[in-house]
């Protein structure tokens, strides 16, 4: 078995709908062929460096997987035949590596993906926590504002008539 790493670009103006979809068809396709997915990193709309069918700018995803030669080969051909797919790119990386070490390295890419949403979660949190006492903070310095500005008000005394 070998380790692939995979890019693709899809196109930009596909709905969330449809890009999940192919998403989920990929994996189909992986799982088919008995490979085994690691990680699928999207890394989400970019420029592209130069114009590819009409397109300036694509929707990127690196898939990480384990698997043989025709699993990369079926899986460029349906990427060929596929008109949201405008490029794609795949590389090898490790050679010789054992199923159960990919395995592995599966479960531990899910536990890090699990810690990395917690840890945007708390995250998220914290700025709202953050946001809601500045909030409060500004309200209370308005009431403030208004009450020293009640205070100073000048009273209407009638003024002097001139003598003349």
């Amino acid at each position: 078995m070998k380790k692939y790493e995979t890019v693709f670009i899809s196109d930009p103006d596909m709905s969330d709908q449809a890009r999940e979809e192919l998403l989920e068809r990929v994996k189909g396709i992986i799982d088919r062929e008995k490979g085994i997915l690691l990680n699928v990193d999207e890394w989400g709309l970019k420029k592209l460096s130069y114009e590819i069918k009409k397109k300036l700018r694509g929707y990127y995803v690196c898939l990480t997987y384990g698997g043989t030669g025709e699993l990369v080969t079926e899986l460029e051909r349906n990427f060929r035949l596929s008109d949201f797919i405008m490029k794609f790119m795949t590389i090898l990386i490790t050679e010789h590596v054992t199923e159960e070490s990919l395995k592995e390295e599966a479960e531990q890419a899910k536990e890090a993906a699990l810690e990395k949403e917690a840890a945007s979660q708390e995250a998220e949190e914290a700025q709202e926590d953050v946001e809601e006492d500045n909030d409060k903070a500004e309200e209370n310095e308005d009431d403030q504002v208004d009450a020293q500005e009640t205070e100073t008000e000048p009273t209407s005394e009638p003024a002097e008539e001139s003598k003349e």
